[in-house]
């Protein structure tokens, strides 16, 4: 991968390692473009994100880490923010950073990625879960707030696939996509879960190929050891569909960078 913009630190309370570790893993890798985007703060679920009062701590630590490795990478700073009505805080919306991801990780406060709260797929119609998750990423979409769109197809984590055409499904949420002007990220972290591939999947990513949206790209590392992950795999496949460049951000502004 070219570029990484979807990493996070210790802040967040499950993820491991320092960040200079994370870099020189990137470094490794052959990575241009690396990004840090911590879980941003809101007032719930506080145990897997940082405080509203850590924010500066964050962005100093990556500014500096920007400046110490300029002359071997290229560090960007951003931020995941969940999308979930009433909790979106405009200390992070309008923090300065360089981009901003959009991820869906909660249905009706559920946290439906969460291991902890799994059994809640019992006695529900795995359509109709499908349903809700696309119509607030295609909400999310239409908000207008984000540059990037975080592991498109997330629902599928636990292999719990509908029986409707997934397509069909997400078609709405693409279109919202298309005219906000967003990218979509392809998230490697897909294949250290139960389903086993990529956010989104080669199905998906054929529709946003004809769609003509962006891509960037995605560790997800919550350890130094999880950067740069089934790149080749990633790489081949999107070059197969068509793709031939990606994008990063600067200071909110996308810039295409050719694979």
């Amino acid at each position: 991968m070219i570029a990484d913009l979807h990493n996070h630190t210790k802040l967040c309370n499950h993820a491991e390692g320092e960040i200079v570790e994370y870099i020189e893993k990137a470094i490794e890798c052959d990575i241009k473009y690396f990004g840090f985007s911590e879980h941003a703060p809101m007032d719930f679920d506080p145990k897997y994100r940082m405080r509203f009062d850590q924010m500066r701590e964050y962005e100093q630590n990556i500014l500096e880490a920007k400046e110490h490795y300029k002359d071997k990478i290229e560090i960007l700073l951003g931020y995941e923010v969940d999308y979930l009505r009433g909790y979106m805080d405009e200390r992070v919306l309008n923090a300065k950073v360089d981009y901003l991801i959009g991820s869906v990780h909660f249905i009706n406060e559920w946290g439906f990625d969460n291991p902890e709260f799994i059994k809640d797929y019992e006695n529900q119609d795995i359509d109709e879960i499908w349903q809700k998750y696309f119509d607030a990423i295609e909400e999310m979409a239409k908000s207008r707030l984000f540059d990037i769109v975080g592991h498109l197809d997330l629902i599928k984590i636990f292999k719990f696939m509908p029986k409707g055409n997934i397509t069909d499904i997400a078609r709405d949420a693409l279109r919202a996509i298309k005219d906000a002007d967003m990218s979509i990220e392809i998230n490697v972290a897909g294949f250290r879960k139960p389903v086993s591939e990529a956010y989104p999947s080669p199905q998906l990513l054929q529709e946003i190929k004809k769609l003509n949206i962006p891509i960037t790209f995605a560790s997800d590392a919550h350890k130094p050891e999880q950067v740069g992950l089934f790149s080749d795999e990633t790489m081949k496949m999107v070059k197969e569909l068509g793709f031939s460049e990606c994008v990063i951000y600067r200071n909110r502004k996308k810039e295409f960078i050719n694979l």
